[in-house]
């Protein structure tokens, strides 16, 4: 038995630094495929650039593709987020991670107005589906946002029946912003029925109201992580849900040491998380000299 205890102990640490290593860049900022980043003292008293357009993003995972087309990026870490400003094809962008959840979205976004005054503010990151026609890897352009509460505000910039129609993977429609993450399938549909609603996010409709106080041009763009009938498992669910790298670390290591086999359930989600976030920043890159129009 003692020796089953000491082996067991060394297992579990072992598995802990493993995905200390593998997962702390990937929750806490974004992967970089080229050179790393500046950083950059956040109390510098160089004096902020304004930018074009400001992105808002709950995590770096789902930033890191668009942060890798950063030309001349410069990255600074807050106690609260991290920014990413450099150039996009020509065009000044601010990228923030923010936390997830609205009140840490809407601090965000109202700190990336007050210091870089963006003409647009694009509230992008992942989004799951809450009708069978949208599919994972589709993109979803909201034209309105809600929350159950019945608060709605419209949307600025919106597709041409034309342009949806040429692209069967993009969708314009309703964005529902909820306060958790929604995991069973029956209540996706069901939220979908009763808002109208295409997706559900946790972020948008907070950063939305942010922007509408500061008369700045607000876009919505969301990829959808999980299809309506996909189930979310509850290991998951806690993994998204924090709002700290400890916090993570702990729901990460937690669900292993639980089930061993969630080991591989992680990779994957990081994985896919990846694929998502690179496919999102294919579509906000060609989204970008459309809002400079």
């Amino acid at each position: 038995m003692l020796l089953r205890s000491l082996v067991t102990r060394w297992l579990h640490q072992q598995v802990r630094e493993q995905l200390e290593e593998r997962f702390a860049g990937a929750v806490q900022q974004p992967t970089h495929s080229g050179e790393e980043a500046e950083q950059v003292d956040p109390d510098s008293t160089m004096p902020p650039q304004p930018c074009d357009v400001g992105f808002v993003f709950a995590f770096g995972v789902e930033a890191g593709g668009l942060v890798d087309r950063v030309a001349d990026r410069v990255s600074m870490r807050g106690t609260k987020l991290v920014e990413h400003v450099g150039d996009i094809d020509g065009r000044r962008v601010a990228i923030v991670e923010t936390g997830v959840g609205g009140e840490a979205a809407g601090t965000g976004c109202r700190d990336l107005i007050e210091v870089r005054h963006p003409n647009w503010v694009v509230s992008a990151g992942f989004a799951g589906a809450l009708c069978p026609r949208l599919k994972r890897g589709h993109v979803l352009l909201a034209d309105r946002v809600t929350d159950g509460a019945g608060r709605s505000l419209a949307v600025g910039l919106q597709l041409g029946e034309d342009a949806t129609n040429a692209s069967p993977s993009v969708h314009v429609g309703r964005l529902l912003t909820v306060d958790k993450l929604i995991t069973e399938p029956d209540k996706k549909r069901r939220l979908g029925e009763t808002h109208d609603a295409l997706a559900c996010d946790m972020e948008s409709l907070a950063v939305a109201e942010v922007c509408r106080e500061a008369k700045v041009r607000f876009l919505s763009v969301r990829i959808i992580s999980d299809a309506v009938d996909e189930r979310i498992s509850p290991e998951v669910a806690n993994l998204v849900q924090q709002k700290s790298l400890a916090g993570t670390l702990g729901a990460i290591t937690g669900a292993v040491m639980r089930r061993p086999a969630n080991i591989k359930t992680m990779w994957k989600l990081h994985s896919d998380a990846t694929k998502l976030s690179e496919r999102l920043a294919k579509f906000l890159r060609g989204v970008l000299p459309q809002l400079m129009q």
